[in-house]
């Protein structure tokens, strides 16, 4: 892993330093990569029109499912999940 050093105003590292102490997180270092991969994620490109339309006429296509409302929210639920524990 590589080293970065960083240079802030002291009342941004104090608030750093006290998030950290909340036990959210198990260090600065754990933080900092945290609001990076948040970042990287935030400005991935959207999906264009064309991926969408594409998207919308596989749903179509695939019918109407015997699945409940909960159970679809469930499933992606867990889906959201797993995509988390892999970034991190």
């Amino acid at each position: 892993m590589a080293t970065m050093t960083l240079f802030l105003p002291d009342p941004m590292k104090a608030w750093i330093e006290e998030e950290t102490r909340k036990g959210d997180y198990a260090s600065t270092s754990d933080f900092m990569r945290d609001l990076v991969r948040r970042e990287r994620e935030r400005r991935k490109p959207e999906m264009t029109l064309e991926e969408l339309r594409a998207m919308l006429a596989d749903a179509r296509a695939s019918g109407v499912s015997d699945r409940s409302f909960e159970e679809i929210i469930a499933e992606g639920d867990r889906i959201l999940a797993a995509r988390k524990l892999a970034h991190e």
